[in-house]
C-alpha cells in the first residue's frame, strides 16, 4: 500500500539497530519532512513486526537493611 514508508520505516528502526518504537520512528520520519502521525506508524510497525529493545527495570525491593542503632540496654530492664 505504501511501499516508500515502509522501506522508510525499515531503514531508521534497523539504522538504530532496533533500539527505536514507534515514537521515535515517527519523530525521525516528521524531522525528515514525513507528514504522518505516530499511530499509522504504529500501525505499520506492528503488520512488519518490528518491536523496539525494552530494557528491564529494577525489582521493586522494600528492604533498607538496618536503620538507626539500637540503644545500649544501661538498666539491664527484662521485659520478657
Amino acid at each position: 500500500k505504501r511501499p516508500k514508508l515502509i522501506a522508510k520505516i525499515k531503514e531508521i528502526f534497523n539504522h538504530h539497530q532496533g533500539r527505536y518504537g514507534y515514537r521515535r520512528v515517527a519523530l525521525q520520519l516528521i524531522k525528515e519532512g514525513w507528514n504522518i502521525t505516530e499511530k499509522t506508524v504504529r500501525y505499520w510497525m506492528h503488520k512488519l513486526g518490528l518491536k523496539g529493545i525494552r530494557c528491564n527495570k529494577r525489582k521493586y525491593s522494600s528492604y533498607k537493611g538496618t536503620i538507626g542503632k539500637i540503644a545500649p540496654n544501661l538498666i539491664h530492664r527484662d521485659f520478657f
